[in-house]
């Protein structure tokens, strides 16, 4: 796979969820079993990224840092940088400047939940060659930006939030582009809402012939967590799958030894260290299954 960073943006009101962010941030309310943030880190982990930045407003980034701590018990590495006010998307890539570099990027949402076999995002990882932008179908196009494709699935347009959508096809909250983001992203000026809107910068790549587009079949579920109604589906539907199945989603210690990121004495280690919980006898069930 080519270099790649991660990105979450965990920042923004939470104004959709009020009040229950009156005092928390929305990434830390739990969807199910685990914390928000925990499911767009296994979206990158489980896609082989493994530098991760954190964006969130100063008084946010001590709690993410408190339960995420560096990285090290997953195997990867988390740094945090502040976001001092919600300006859009595509400002996440300016604040990142110096740690994007010279490499490729892929951000997602914390709000965003995404379930099942992720080969469309490593081979979209691989293939990339400017920008990337997915394709998922939904019956309130209204409600997200909006791609509209051809025939031939080239990309016709992208609007945001459209009145009279011209498409089924949302754009989840994860995106790919190549280091030039930070610079395309630099010329942008604010929307009507007064954000640098992430429309735009995609619109910058697909002027430029750089921009493509794959749509998710069947078989991936994307949930959008940020409303009480989204929330509410994801726990269920968290918690329908783990109940059936027996195996937890976002288990990022599990994602952790599994794709060889730790060793399985150290995965042994912070195990151990964990309060008595359903968590913890989860991570010894696997020790004893897998390793014993």
């Amino acid at each position: 796979m080519k270099k790649t960073k991660g990105i979450v943006l965990a920042g923004g009101n939470g104004t959709r969820l009020y009040p229950a962010t009156s005092g928390i941030n929305k990434h830390l309310l739990q969807v199910y079993d685990k914390p928000m943030i925990y499911y767009p880190i296994s979206t990158l982990m489980l896609s082989g990224i493994r530098d991760i930045l954190i964006i969130s407003s100063e008084y946010d980034l001590e709690k993410f840092s408190k339960i995420l701590g560096n990285g090290d018990q997953f195997g990867v590495t988390f740094s945090y940088t502040v976001q001092t006010e919600p300006k859009g998307i595509a400002e996440a890539f300016i604040i990142a400047e110096e740690f994007i570099g010279e490499d490729q990027v892929c951000l997602i949402l914390g709000d965003n939940l995404i379930y099942g076999k992720l080969n469309f995002l490593r081979d979209a990882l691989n293939s990339n060659n400017g920008g990337y932008i997915f394709a998922y179908e939904v019956n309130n196009p209204q409600d997200f930006g909006v791609v509209t494709l051809g025939k031939d699935g080239t990309i016709i347009d992208i609007t945001e939030k459209p009145i009279n959508p011209q498409s089924n096809y949302a754009i989840p909250g994860i995106y790919i582009f190549d280091s030039n983001v930070v610079k395309y992203a630099k010329t942008l000026t604010p929307s009507k809402r007064n954000e640098i809107e992430i429309t735009d910068l995609q619109k910058i790549y697909l002027s430029n012939g750089n921009l493509q587009c794959n749509i998710i079949g069947r078989g991936i579920a994307w949930l959008d967590t940020g409303t009480p109604a989204g929330l509410l589906d994801a726990g269920l539907f968290i918690h329908t799958i783990e109940n059936r199945q027996g195996r937890k989603i976002a288990c990022l210690e599990e994602i952790a030894v599994n794709n060889e990121y730790i060793s399985i004495d150290f995965f042994r280690e912070i195990t151990e260290k964990l309060p008595d919980c359903k968590y913890k006898n989860y991570l010894l069930s696997i020790i004893k299954s897998k390793f014993d």
